[in-house]
């Protein structure tokens, strides 16, 4: 049963989410020979997140008739985050519900408010990335909901073929090939500054080489002990800076939004478009036929031995602490059941993955997009570091328009670097982070 959350009294004010109505039981059981149990669960109301749901719902029903599970969608955003931070301080919350990993995770107080996992066997499976952005203590809180999806640079195949150009690992062998792409009167970077949050990717896609070469930089980030304005991570700021000085970007970069310029890409009429893989999706209705023209590489490092793929992680699965009992069983069981290749099988049915699942054993379907498949080396060989969003609360809310302005060249490199630390310093004090 599907039903759209509205908010009530107080929640008027603070709700925006999706929300799964307690209808409950507190019987025994959960299963075959067992009495009725009826779980809530919760998620926002994106695509993204109710296909997915609906199929593994209805998929587990199927296998376990006794449990019946109750969706409610609603909203999304911050009014989601203040949905469930309100339900899991009046423990009101639902006996399932699906959020965030990483940073905003942890503000949720998971050892006091949610019910741990650690013991369930699925948990073996999990992806050594995504382990710590579910954990807290020594404890594993959250099984993963959908898939990863990669930031870096989708390329053209056939222009690269045609050019005899080989994926970069470096930042000057990038360069070298956007050069060579420009002598063939084909537009070496293209940038899709209409929608600004795409102007960000050169920075946010570089974090695995920044913390490649200081592994501890989103902690130093944290405390107020490393900046934008340093090296490494200024290299970003420079990236958005060298490319529109060498006059690679496409004319319309200015206005241009991501569903044309993703298009552009897939017909060869530009070489390079940094991008998260989310959005690969799209040429699907755009341009069916040139999906699997468009691949995917990480943004290159300034050293090769530092280049690998910043991973956006997926969304996960809770229970908080109010979920107890007949209840607390179903509600694993449930979480087993989506953290099981059987459950990423009915989650890639359902909603098309865009990168790989952090679960051994779950593998990609084969008709996967090319640019998705290019992600997988990169997870089996561990050469990935989840985005910096999963592992600081420290990003400023002005890194859009300031990406926008050093891309167009309308700020240096160094003087963007300089104001993104001043804007992270206003959020981090409103946080109350120390060293702030």
């Amino acid at each position: 049963m599907v039903r759209s959350w509205k908010p009530v009294g107080v929640l008027v004010a603070l709700a925006v989410a999706i929300g799964v109505a307690a209808c409950g039981s507190d019987d025994d059981g959960g299963g075959e020979g067992g009495d009725n149990v009826e779980l809530s669960f919760l998620v926002a109301n994106s695509e993204q997140a109710v296909k997915p749901a609906e199929a593994l719902v209805a998929a587990f029903e199927q296998k376990n008739p006794n449990i019946n599970i109750d969706l409610e969608t609603g909203p999304q955003g911050s009014e989601l985050d203040n949905l469930i931070k309100t339900r899991l301080a009046t423990g009101e919350m639902n006996d399932v519900f699906v959020y965030l990993a990483g940073s905003l995770f942890q503000a949720l107080k998971p050892e006091s408010q949610l019910q741990p996992v650690t013991e369930e066997p699925w948990v073996e499976n999990l992806d050594e990335a995504y382990v710590p952005t579910v954990s807290a203590g020594d404890q594993v809180y959250g099984a993963p909901f959908g898939s990863a999806f990669g930031g870096g640079i989708l390329y053209n195949k056939k222009v690269y073929e045609k050019l005899g150009l080989e994926i970069p690992t470096t930042w000057d062998e990038f360069m070298a090939n956007n050069a060579k792409v420009e002598a063939a009167g084909i537009d070496p970077v293209i940038q899709s500054y209409g929608e600004t949050w795409t102007s960000q990717l050169f920075v946010l896609a570089d974090y695995h080489n920044v913390a490649a070469e200081v592994p501890d930089w989103d902690q130093k980030y944290t405390a107020n002990q490393v900046k934008y304005s340093q090296e490494p991570a200024i290299e970003g700021f420079r990236h958005l800076e060298e490319v529109k000085k060498a006059g690679y970007l496409n004319k319309n970069f200015a206005s241009v939004k991501f569903p044309p310029a993703l298009s552009m890409l897939a017909n060869g009429k530009g070489a390079h478009y940094p991008a998260l893989t989310i959005i690969v999706p799209n040429l699907e209705t755009s341009d069916p036929d040139k999906i699997d023209d468009v691949g995917f590489f990480a943004q290159p490092a300034m050293e090769a031995e530092n280049t690998g793929m910043t991973l956006w992680l997926p969304l996960a699965a809770y229970i908080p602490k109010s979920t107890e009992g007949a209840k607390l069983e179903a509600a694993k069981k449930f979480l087993a059941f989506i953290a099981s290749p059987e459950g990423c099988e009915v989650t890639s049915k359902a909603y098309a993955p865009t990168g790989p699942y952090m679960l051994k054993g779950c593998e990609l379907p084969a008709d996967v997009p090319a640019a998705v498949k290019d992600l997988q080396p990169y997870v089996d060989e561990g050469n990935v570091t989840p985005a910096l969003e999963f592992l600081s609360p420290v990003k400023g809310p002005a890194l859009e328009q300031i990406t926008v302005e050093v891309g167009s060249g309308l700020r240096s490199a160094e003087d963007g670097a300089k104001l993104y630390d001043e804007d992270v310093k206003k959020q981090a004090q409103q946080l109350g982070l120390e060293g702030w």
